[in-house]
């Protein structure tokens, strides 16, 4: 589906022996029924992402999520008024790392076409082996396709390490409650190991790439070659996805929003995936 979201004709998306359809019909039959999809008669819709508030978790040389009031209650004019300003890091919470963060010249915020950032998820579970330094490797990624098959090209690759059930903690979550740059030396938490990252970008053709956890690249990279590798390839990433836990691991459907900043490296993201029932067919 690259270069296009919507075309005319049949839309379909095999994912693993699970098969999600949106039949766009001829004109002249009338428009297709997508309801299913939406009053909750045909699967479930999971938000993936962490709220953003004072509790969010930023990268430790970064200031926090700040919401400022400037107004809020009744008008002279008789009415409520409520407004706000707020401040925020590109990279922080659940957030989008487009591929210029670590590649010159690649794709900014603004510029990363739609089907990569909505398309049919595969989410690798490795919770069972997680530690605070894990490198989820190559053996990881061809498990996954031994019990499930072939990832999908076009897929959105979601890795599980479980991370998600430290939240909002910082120091379970990025292996230290301290702040400033001599924190970074303390950060434990998983992530993709460079051989996979290569693997991910010389062997598949993967829309984005998105971790439950503060970054691709683990707590204690240096080189963050991760970062290097898949950005270097304009892949997308997404970082603190939330509630990955609710996925099943072949059969969702993602849409991963962030705002939209020119020349950005990044922005919050807002991404929801949908689970099909399991007779359900769209």
């Amino acid at each position: 589906m690259r270069g296009s979201l919507v075309s005319v004709g049949s839309l379909v998306w095999s994912l693993a022996g699970s098969l999600i359809v949106f039949s766009a019909c001829q004109v002249s039959s009338g428009p297709p029924d997508y309801s299913g999809v939406f009053d909750g008669s045909g699967g479930r819709w999971i938000d993936l992402t962490y709220a953003f508030s004072e509790e969010t978790i930023y990268w430790p040389t970064e200031d926090g999520f700040q919401l400022e009031e400037l107004a809020y209650g009744e008008t002279e004019a008789g009415y409520f008024y409520s407004s706000y300003r707020i401040s925020t890091a590109e990279h922080g919470g659940t957030h989008l790392d487009a591929p210029i963060h670590f590649s010159r010249g690649g794709m900014s915020a603004e510029q990363i076409p739609l089907d990569r950032l909505i398309a049919p998820a595969v989410v690798v579970d490795v919770t069972a082996r997680a530690t605070p330094d894990y490198l989820i490797d190559v053996a990881d990624l061809e498990g996954w396709e031994r019990a499930h098959g072939r990832i999908p090209d076009g897929a959105i690759l979601l890795l599980r390490t479980g991370w998600g059930e430290r939240w909002p903690d910082r120091l379970r979550y990025l292996g230290t409650e301290r702040t400033g740059p001599e924190a970074v030396a303390e950060l434990h938490f998983p992530g993709i190991h460079p051989d996979a990252a290569r693997w991910i970008t010389d062997r598949r053709d993967i829309a984005a790439v998105g971790i439950d956890t503060p970054s691709i690249d683990y707590g204690q990279s240096s080189g963050f070659e991760a970062h290097v590798i898949i950005y270097g390839a304009d892949i997308p990433g997404f970082e603190n996805v939330a509630n990955l836990d609710e996925l099943p691991e072949v059969g969702a459907f993602v849409v991963a929003l962030p705002m939209k900043v020119t020349g950005g490296s990044g922005g919050p993201l807002r991404i929801v995936a949908f689970v099909p029932s399991a007779s359900e067919q769209f």
